[in-house]
């Protein structure tokens, strides 16, 4: 069986033995790329195949996405809803320092699964966990009617987050470094900022990136740290103070309120298909992993979520 991993000469795919063990086995469909993956694969991370963002369909045809994270849920933090915060030292992410989807064929366990909705075809299911990461971000603004939202950052939990609060009613402008990315934003009904926000969500990750939102929020208004950082990172400490600005950290997703956020993101997907088409940008069969990951660290190119797939 073929599966992608990271080796002391980049990216490889590999003949490793079939998945073991109990759960429900799952032949790949489509497998995403994510930023994250292009940054382990940078700094050398080995050790696991690669994949957190997946869907498959079982040996019936049924066609499911999974939910990537592994939780105990009995701990006080899982029972809340909030399974990403997980206290069991087992807690963690599949394709994440443990096997994931970039592969033929996996064994998960069951409560990772979510059944696809019928308008949600299976190759761009694997959209559905960024597109929870974004919904989560969304979620933990709470937006009110009529306040305004800007995303800062063009990538694709950028451009999801900015698909999420239009699903949700709100006017959204993006801001993004590339024409490209633009271009993706303006398809998906975002505009381009201008004037100050109530909401603003750092998708960029990067300092230059924090130091705009704070520049683009509203007094008092909420920023959302949806990107991620490596080290420690500074608030802009002026534009901060003066408007008494407040930081929300977000992370993955959840089931705040018993609702499971991987369902919400899938529905919405399903119900505008013009995201999918807008955010993958290139596939890849997975024998052409390096070349896939390749694409997907030039951002300068083209490329918003490449999407390896399997069964191709």
């Amino acid at each position: 069986m073929l599966a992608v991993r990271n080796t002391d000469e980049g990216i490889q795919v590999q003949d490793v033995a079939g998945p073991e063990g109990s759960g429900v086995r799952l032949d790949v469909a489509s497998a995403g790329i994510c930023g994250t993956d292009v940054t382990f694969v940078a700094s050398g991370l080995q050790g696991f195949t690669y994949g957190h963002e997946f869907a498959g369909t079982t040996a019936d045809g049924a066609a499911f996405v999974v939910e990537p994270s592994i939780y105990c849920g009995r701990c006080p933090e899982c029972t809340a809803g909030n399974t990403q915060r997980c206290a069991d030292p087992a807690h963690g992410t599949l394709g994440i320092f443990r096997d994931g989807g970039m592969t033929e064929s996996v064994v998960v366990p069951e409560y990772t699964l979510l059944p696809l909705p019928a308008a949600l075809p299976v190759r761009d299911a694997c959209l559905v966990e960024p597109a929870a990461v974004a919904w989560h971000g969304v979620g933990k603004a709470e937006p009110r009617p009529g306040e305004r939202v800007v995303v800062v950052g063009g990538g694709s939990i950028a451009l999801l987050a900015a698909a999420v609060a239009r699903h949700l009613g709100f006017d959204v402008d993006v801001e993004a470094r590339y024409e490209h990315q633009r271009a993706a934003a303006e398809r998906l009904g975002a505009g381009r900022p201008k004037g100050d926000y109530d909401v603003v969500i750092d998708a960029a990750g990067s300092p230059s990136g924090l130091a705009r939102c704070a520049e683009l929020a509203a007094v008092g208004g909420r920023v959302v740290v949806l990107g991620v950082y490596d080290d420690t990172i500074g608030i802009p400490a002026t534009h901060s103070l003066i408007k008494e600005l407040t930081y929300v950290n977000a992370m993955a997703y959840g089931r705040p309120d018993g609702v499971r956020e991987f369902g919400q993101a899938a529905d919405m997907l399903a119900a505008r298909p013009e995201i999918a088409e807008t955010v993958i940008t290139h596939r890849f069969p997975l024998k052409d992993a390096a070349e896939a990951f390749r694409v997907a660290r030039d951002r300068s190119a083209g490329a918003i979520k490449v999407v390896l797939e399997p069964s191709r």
